[in-house]
């Protein structure tokens, strides 16, 4: 039997961090925990160093939560996007919405 799929989410020091896999299993239940924090103004930047994993509903988190940030009219910097992120996010050519490039972080934060 495999292990369970998990995520987390906290904040701290003004880092949204995520760990663990952000993938379609834990999508949902990784935007409800991180829309809180960023609707309190408590993130001012979006970390996915330890992310292991991320598939297109990852992105739809991400895309999700970018979009959050704007509408409260701030910018939410992505920091270490992992490289199936990136990928993704190339090929649907929204890389750039996101400020994400290949081979170094979105934000210095």
């Amino acid at each position: 039997m495999s292990a369970p799929v998990t995520c987390q989410v906290g904040v701290r020091d003004g880092v949204l961090a995520v760990t663990g896999a952000l993938v379609f299993a834990t999508a949902a239940r990784a935007l409800a925990e991180a829309r809180a924090p960023l609707a309190r103004g408590e993130a001012r930047s979006l970390d996915l160093a330890k992310v292991t994993v991320a598939d297109s509903a990852g992105l739809g988190v991400v895309l999700s939560l970018v979009r959050q940030a704007r509408r409260q009219g701030t910018e939410l910097p992505i920091r270490h996007a992992p490289a199936s992120l990136l990928a993704l996010a190339q090929l649907c050519e929204v890389d750039a919405l996101l400020g994400l490039q290949a081979g170094e972080d979105a934000s210095p934060v």
